[in-house]
């Protein structure tokens, strides 16, 4: 064989996505398992969503722009499970599947007879994905929850808010939701790589509280060095920190300051007017940390006698890190990003969606299409 063949055929195969060759079965719904399975066909994966009749998946008419963030490129097959025709199409799609997901309530696909176990001993390479709340047993494995009912489980939502107040009721982004669409991502994949040494799948029980308070752990860590064991402590801990937050300018809008090792101190303070904190003893962080209201005060009062653009640039001039804080409607625009070229369809919306964040040989977001409609798929 000829070099020249032999580099065309490397070229040839890292031109084919990571998941190449992978097919998902995918009953799940809402946000947790489509962004899960979303990610799994922006890298490549053939994504068959199971859909119930006669309306499909709730967000369809709950959240329709959601639902099209979270679904495209995958396939709609319409089918009613209470039926034999439609348990035989399932079965029919598991011959060549790699991976199912659901994230239905456990014991719900054993009614069906789609069961782990079931499924497994009859497809042994099967990698059976259930994401749900609070996992397959427990004693709140059968409770309906939301994100802010995951939250709440883990401890999060105990340490959020503001200092002195009580819990927020959101952050403005459906955190454990995603950080178990993330967890179920990364045990497939492992899951994946693991059947190739194995020659078997396994049942992954993703429960999105457990998946929260893994990221728990920084915190736990934390609080337990400090011998912070009460909310109250844990609380200042977390939520007060000194020259850290978002300050409102004087153009009304706000700039996000994170100088909290001494370095990053130093060079704040000879950046802007600090006094009486620009010498001792607040040049050691935990001086900083007794004295964070006053010094987060003194720099709110600085910072609100100047533009943002103004304070941004002379702050990152420094070497300071600081941030506008970018609005939603103004992200698109973001140089940061468009060189970075972060956007599907950008300029055709000031809200366009992100591709998958890490550049891959193979990977094209633009390649995916939309989301599948409902007459797109056959009723089974």
């Amino acid at each position: 064989m000829s070099r020249d063949r032999t580099a065309a055929q490397d070229v040839a195969r890292a031109a084919l996505p990571p998941l190449h060759g992978v097919t998902v079965v995918d009953f799940s719904e809402l946000l947790p398992g489509p962004f899960f399975t979303q990610n799994l066909a922006e890298l490549g994966a053939t994504v068959i969503k199971i859909e119930r009749p006669p309306h499909g998946d709730n967000v369809r008419r709950m959240g329709p722009g959601v639902f099209h963030a979270v679904n495209r490129g995958k396939r709609s097959l319409l089918v009613d499970l209470r039926g034999e025709a439609g348990r035989a199409e399932v079965l029919a799609l598991l011959e060549d599947a790699d991976v199912l997901v659901e994230s239905y309530r456990p014991g719900v696909m054993a009614r069906f007879g789609l069961d782990a176990d079931t499924l497994r001993a009859r497809f042994p390479r099967l990698v059976y994905v259930s994401l749900s709340g609070y996992g397959q047993q427990g004693p709140w494995a059968a409770l309906p929850g939301h994100d802010i009912n995951y939250l709440a489980a883990c401890g999060a939502l105990a340490v959020s808010g503001e200092p002195g107040g009580g819990p927020a009721s959101g952050f403005g982004l459906p955190l454990a939701d995603l950080c178990g669409a993330m967890y179920a991502l990364s045990s497939t994949l492992a899951a994946l790589l693991q059947r190739q040494h194995s020659g078997v799948g396994q049942h992954l029980d993703v429960a999105l509280a457990d998946c929260t308070l893994h990221w728990m752990n920084a915190r736990f860590g934390a609080w337990r060095e400090a011998g912070a064991n009460t909310l109250t402590a844990q609380r200042e801990m977390t939520l007060v920190k000194p020259a850290y937050g978002a300050f409102r300018c004087r153009d009304g809008h706000y700039l996000s300051v994170a100088a909290l090792e001494d370095h990053f101190w130093v060079r704040l303070c000879g950046t802007l007017p600090l006094s009486p904190f620009d010498g001792e003893p607040w040049r050691d962080l935990k001086a900083r940390k007794t004295d964070a209201g006053r010094i987060n005060a003194r720099l709110a009062q600085v910072l609100a006698g100047m533009d943002r653009d103004t304070a941004f640039e002379l702050l990152s001039r420094a070497d300071v890190p600081a941030t506008p804080v970018v609005e939603p409607c103004d992200v698109a625009a973001l140089a940061q990003f468009v060189e970075r070229g972060k956007f599907v369809g950008a300029g055709e919306d000031s809200l366009p969606l992100a591709r998958f964040p890490v550049a891959m040989e193979g990977v094209d977001a633009d390649a995916l299409g939309g989301a599948p409609g409902l007459d797109s798929g056959r009723v089974v």
